[in-house]
């Protein structure tokens, strides 16, 4: 059965970029249904093989899956950030940033102009492309839409409106903009390292 994960610091700890009432909301409210959701698809699923009503499967699959991208992008999305955060990356994340997307502020510039033109609920996402063997960026629809093969997820910015709309309201540019200070390079370089190194064996 899945859990919903412990953060690492307080609700009020990433103020002023995001709000505590915003974190605990997203994180007790938001994250748990995901988490709710996807042990209630695993029972359902159960019970429809064991009882053979395999006509259900496919829409409890599809519940599965969207449940599940749910608690898996917040679970990560909770790491990315840190009191603590912001500034650049640097080692060998830096050097692939630069190779793969000109420098950083280009890198900067492309992740939000992601998180900033998608249409709906979603995710902007910096992932190791394990057949490519490089960094991408891309927009998830929902929790697993758009996903392409092969990516490991490094870096993810919650584009939902519940991440956010109670303290910048529609102004989702701000927010963008204050999450920038918050992103924990020290994660998401560990996350890059153990992806770059291990990648190979999904192959």
């Amino acid at each position: 059965m899945y859990t919903l994960p412990d953060l690492a610091y307080d609700y009020s700890a990433l103020a002023p970029h995001i709000s505590p009432e915003i974190m605990e909301l997203h994180h007790s409210k938001h994250h748990q249904a995901y988490v709710t959701g996807a042990n209630t698809a695993q029972e359902k699923l159960a019970e429809a093989r064991s009882t053979g009503n395999f006509a259900a499967l496919p829409k409890l699959e599809k519940d599965l899956a969207f449940h599940l991208g749910g608690h898996l992008n917040h679970s990560l999305f909770w790491k990315n950030m840190s009191p603590d955060g912001g500034g650049e990356p640097t080692g060998e994340l830096a050097e692939a940033i630069g190779e793969n997307f000109i420098d950083f502020a280009t890198f900067k510039k492309q992740f939000t102009e992601v998180a900033m033109s998608i249409q709906g609920s979603g995710w902007s996402v910096l992932a190791w492309d394990a057949l490519g063997s490089r960094l991408s960026i891309y927009q998830l629809y929902d929790h697993q839409g758009n996903l392409p093969v092969a990516q490991i997820p490094l870096l993810l910015l919650d584009m939902w409106e519940h991440a956010f709309y109670l303290q910048y309201r529609n102004v989702k540019a701000d927010f963008v903009t204050a999450w920038w200070n918050l992103v924990n390079w020290t994660d998401v370089s560990a996350r890059y390292e153990k992806a770059h190194k291990h990648s190979s064996a999904m192959i």
